[in-house]
């Protein structure tokens, strides 16, 4: 156990595997020692079908939380022991149904001495224990079904990641990562348009002189994301989210939230009442980014890009 009081729990994996392993082993001696032809790895399957009808290999898959090529092979391995057979229902002859033979049914009777015993030693062993095992698993699966463990990883991942990242202000030598980072997301899914060259080309009379505001994100103090807050002229919308971009070998560091979230407390410290930015639905991640921050989906607006098709609002605290 000392590989794992060095590890901790990152070796969660390998200690159960080595837990089942060992219960495994320890089984098939057990159904040796009742003198049953039987595999542990079988069991589930066997016990589905010895406590009710016969039942097609999709029912018992679900039933028992396997995948259909596991109970498929477990069946056809059952099967050449002549615990089980398969039939074509009768009333639907596209399924075919599993059940217990002769053989397998006269099992079912023969292994309940054996049932009986191998739980009263895990009775035993639970008695001498300090925590619940099945109860502890319980909770595993409950909480595992609810976020799986890459999903609670990539999370921590994101995490991590993101506190490595900084937002600055734009500066004069963040121009060139302004127009580059924006020209690769829309050269690779569109064309640059005429309002674009005009942001991109001079970032400094189009959008800060005008009272916008332009963040850069740095990672390992490289530019790998920005965002401007453009000042609008208009009666119904402050501010217009625009020209957010994030490096491909940035992504996943949570930057564009980040970026975002610097957009949105800039504009409330400025006192204005709302966001307005444009995209296409095509930009899954920017779209579901958007949703995340809180934008609504408006329509009805005239619009100098030929690629947007989707127009959204956020709504600003008063």
């Amino acid at each position: 156990m000392e590989f794992f009081n060095k590890t901790g729990k990152v070796a969660l994996g390998s200690r159960l595997r080595m837990l089942t392993e060992k219960i495994t082993e320890d089984a098939a001696q057990i159904y040796q020692l009742y003198n049953i032809e039987m595999q542990p790895k079988w069991f589930p399957v066997f016990y589905v079908l010895s406590v009710g009808e016969e039942k097609t290999i999709t029912a018992i898959a679900k039933e028992i939380g396997h995948s259909h090529p596991s109970v498929s092979k477990i069946i056809g391995e059952m099967g050449k022991k002549g615990l089980v057979v398969e039939k074509k229902d009768k009333t639907d002859g596209r399924r075919n149904m599993v059940s217990l033979t002769k053989k397998g049914l006269e099992i079912t009777v023969k292994i309940q001495d054996q049932l009986t015993d191998v739980n009263t030693a895990i009775e035993a062993i639970s008695a001498q224990t300090t925590h619940d095992l099945w109860k502890a698993m319980e909770e595993w699966e409950y909480l595992l079904e609810q976020q799986s463990l890459l999903s609670r990883v990539v999370e921590a991942h994101k995490k991590r990641e993101a506190g490595k990242v900084t937002i600055v202000d734009y500066q004069p030598k963040y121009k060139a990562a302004f127009k580059a980072l924006n020209e690769e997301w829309i050269a690779r899914w569109f064309k640059l348009e005429a309002a674009d060259h005009k942001s991109l080309d001079h970032p400094e009379e189009n959008i800060l002189k005008k009272g916008g505001h332009i963040f850069v994100a740095l990672y390992n103090d490289e530019p790998v994301g920005v965002c401007a807050l453009v000042k609008m002229d208009d009666p119904d919308y402050d501010y217009e989210l625009a020209k957010m971009a994030v490096s491909p070998k940035a992504q996943g560091k949570s930057i564009g939230f980040l970026l975002g979230q610097a957009i949105i407390a800039k504009a409330t410290s400025l006192g204005a009442r709302n966001i307005y930015l444009e995209s296409n639905t095509i930009l899954k991640p920017a779209i579901s980014l958007y949703n995340k921050l809180g934008f609504k989906k408006i329509a009805g607006r005239a619009t100098p890009y030929e690629r947007c098709n989707i127009q959204m609002e956020l709504i600003l605290p008063v």
